[in-house]
């Protein structure tokens, strides 16, 4: 069966299931072609036949690569890599970056801008704000990054919400150290209840409420990481205490970290 189709790995080497359940055997003529230079992809599908592999886990599916003849992949890696080597080539893929670099910069002043204005946190924490919005920004922007940000599907407000709320359960809460049953809706229904209480927290910078900063799991997370990339050393990078790469041993633990958020494991 040489047309192209699209399905999951099959259940042994060479093999590929269909969303019907039917099990096929690759070509013995035809390889995969590995994902990674979508130009070569995207030219060995438009060549002929494919079957393109992919696999889902979570929400997200991830390419697994793509079958089609041998000698087709070859032929056309050959022809790609003779144009990519032209001058004219080089020029354009120049081109092509800096296009990329200033709409990457303004769609990043863009969403920081779209989080200060869901923060709208009170004049006295307007500098306290831009700081969450950076570091909300440095974490979901970069391209490839998997975040909502990246999301086209719903409005630039609603991303920088989503991004907030995200970047603060995973900094100023316990939540990636909870036991939470396998129960369905389970860790929806915790990732609602850690939502509302970082609600709870950005209403009272809106406010205006006067603070602790060291009680403060906001600003001890924004502090933590303005030290880490402060100690970070000059040049290439090495494991630095502190780092996510150190010894778990060394680090401080989440509840001395993160005050003022739920610490409590999740039973049944």
């Amino acid at each position: 069966m040489e047309e192209t189709l699209t399905g999951v790995p099959g259940p042994r080497d060479r093999t590929v299931k269909l969303p019907s359940g039917i099990v096929l055997e690759v070509p013995k003529t035809w390889r995969l072609l590995p994902p990674g230079d979508a130009g070569l992809t995207r030219r060995v599908k438009s060549s002929g036949p494919t079957w393109t592999v992919q696999e889902k886990k979570g929400r997200r599916t991830f390419s697994k690569g793509v079958y089609a003849d041998a000698l087709t992949i070859e032929r056309i890696r050959k022809e790609l890599e003779a144009e990519r080597s032209t001058e004219t080539y080089a020029k354009r893929q120049a081109s092509s970056r800096v296009r990329r670099d200033a709409k990457q910069s303004a769609y990043v002043e863009d969403f920081q801008a779209a989080i200060v204005a869901f923060l709208n946190f009170d004049s006295q924490y307007h500098n306290l704000g831009l700081k969450l919005a950076k570091a909300v920004s440095d974490h979901a922007t970069p391209i490839g990054s998997g975040t909502v940000a990246r999301t086209e599907r719903i409005p630039i407000e609603r991303r920088a919400e989503s991004a907030v709320i995200a970047w603060l359960r995973h900094q100023t809460t316990s939540y990636d150290h909870l036991t939470i049953p396998r129960i369905a809706g389970m860790r929806r229904e915790v990732r609602r209840m850690l939502a509302e209480e970082s609600r709870k927290l950005l209403d009272s910078y809106r406010r205006g409420i006067p603070t602790v900063a060291s009680r403060c799991p906001l600003q001890v997370a924004l502090n933590t990481k303005e030290k880490r990339e402060t100690d970070l050393p000059a040049g290439p990078q090495r494991t630095v205490p502190g780092s996510s790469e150190s010894s778990k041993s060394n680090l401080p633990s989440r509840r001395s970290q993160k005050p003022g958020l739920p610490h409590t494991k999740i039973r049944r």
